[in-house]
């Protein structure tokens, strides 16, 4: 564990018993960013408590006026919670439950070296992204980690564990584990829990972690040649967070040393065979729309194309989902309340997205479009897309049995491709974790 094994065991943060985790505890910063009135809900229920809003950069203000202001405001509320002990450090894995709508997922808290990801598409390293890192939209996140004293984990990492070896025998026994924590969840979280794991439990584990992880092992689960470099972690969510975290070790590390806390990064790490575990598609929404998206997709697309208006949302949606493969298919809603079906024969990448991200790319390059969002829930698109001057792109949801394959295979898919569960089913922040030393603290104000 630790230089070769590309994780180790956390030291993390954890509130006090004295906080209200209810309020504590908010969803991922990258949720809801086309809907600022749920940020504002939040922001009522939380009122002056401690609470991780107050630490985090929700994106929905990412191009707000007062960026600079907030991003001094989170800074100084990590130091003012360090100093006032409101955190108490714990040393360990944290075994986690997931509690929505009667389905528990389960997880495993670690810290990653950033020494071995690497973001970029060509990536062969032991820890990968499962999708395409848009680089320019790191710069405002890295504002907010450089300076701050803490991370808060909303990345989810995956691995492929068929026989269930490493996270569910924990989860077997967590009658004798110690509870760290539990809480409902607001605005429709559900309900998590934590507990710490440590002797003969998590070193069972680790040695399970590092059998997956084997040369061996990882050219037999995905039948290439055994001199294939292994990918033990697939990202999942959280991509850009992990990428932030890797592009500020890289600028930091020649200064600050190889053994520096911010070479790490705390994560929560779950198996893809989990069958809570639920893949959604990450749908795009116009916003500014000027010319006429159907007749931009037939000059697009030519004689491939097809488009067949549905009467109903509903209808949209199981075309999509039962399209045959051989034609890629995708919705498009708007003008207003208006659904179609579109449909690519010859498609010239695997998945619906690599066909139609180029296309949307190319839209709003000449003026189709002012700007495009990334929106998790049929609902919420279908909501929003149907607003004046608005339009939307619904996409199936890929399988994730195929997914680490054609990660392997074929490299990380196109950006914002699919989602670990609807927006209200992502991490909701409960752990922090130094990322300074004390002495670092100084210089970084």
């Amino acid at each position: 564990m630790g230089a070769q094994t590309g994780f180790r065991l956390p030291r993390l943060c954890l509130p006090r018993p004295d906080v209200d985790l209810f309020r504590w505890a908010v969803v991922a910063c990258d949720q809801y960013t086309s809907e600022p009135d749920y940020w504002r809900r939040v922001a009522e229920k939380v009122g002056d408590a401690p609470s991780t809003l107050h630490l985090i950069f929700p994106e929905v203000f990412l191009g707000s006026a007062d960026a600079p202001a907030r991003i001094r405001r989170i800074q100084q509320t990590m130091r003012r919670y360090l100093d006032d002990g409101l955190l108490h450090e714990h040393e360990g894995a944290i075994y986690v439950e997931r509690t929505v709508r009667d389905r528990t997922r389960r997880g495993l808290m670690l810290e990653l070296d950033l020494e071995h990801y690497d973001f970029g598409r060509s990536s062969t390293s032991l820890i990968r992204p499962t999708e395409g890192t848009m680089v320019e939209r790191l710069a405002p996140r890295i504002e907010v980690r450089r300076g701050a004293e803490l991370e808060l984990p909303h990345i989810l990492v995956l691995i492929d564990d068929p026989t269930h070896t490493v996270i569910e025998p924990i989860g077997a026994a967590r009658g004798s584990l110690q509870k760290l924590y539990e809480t409902d969840l607001m605005l429709g979280g559900g309900r998590v829990a934590g507990y710490g794991v440590g002797g003969a439990q998590i070193d069972r584990a680790v040695s399970a972690l590092c059998a997956l992880g084997s040369p061996q092992a990882f050219a037999t689960r995905y039948g290439v040649p055994p001199d294939t470099p292994p990918m033990l972690f697939a990202v999942g969510d959280g991509n850009h967070s992990l990428a932030t975290a890797k592009s500020l070790w890289d600028a930091v590390k020649g200064s600050l040393g190889m053994n520096h806390p911010s070479r790490y990064a705390l994560v929560e790490v779950e198996n893809i065979h989990d069958p809570a575990l639920d893949f959604a598609p990450i749908h795009r929404l116009l916003f500014g729309v000027s010319a006429d998206v159907r007749q931009a997709l037939a000059d697009a697309f030519g004689s491939r194309l097809s488009c067949t208006d549905m009467p109903t949302a509903a209808a949209m949606r199981q075309r999509v989902r039962s399209a045959d493969g051989t034609r890629h298919a995708v919705g498009l809603i708007g003008p207003g309340a208006r659904f179609s079906v579109i449909e690519i024969a010859d498609p010239p990448s695997t998945l619906a997205v690599g066909t139609l991200q180029p296309f949307l790319d190319g839209f709003i390059e000449r003026g189709g479009a002012r700007e495009v969002d990334y929106v998790h829930g049929d609902d919420v698109l279908e909501r929003l897309a149907t607003h004046d001057g608005n339009a939307g792109i619904h996409l199936a949801a890929v399988s994730k049995s195929d997914l680490l394959r054609m990660v392997v295979r074929e490299g990380p898919l196109p950006r914002k491709t699919f989602s670990m569960g609807e927006a209200h089913e992502k991490r909701f922040y409960v752990e922090a974790r130094r990322i300074r030393r004390p002495g670092d603290a100084a210089a970084a104000r």
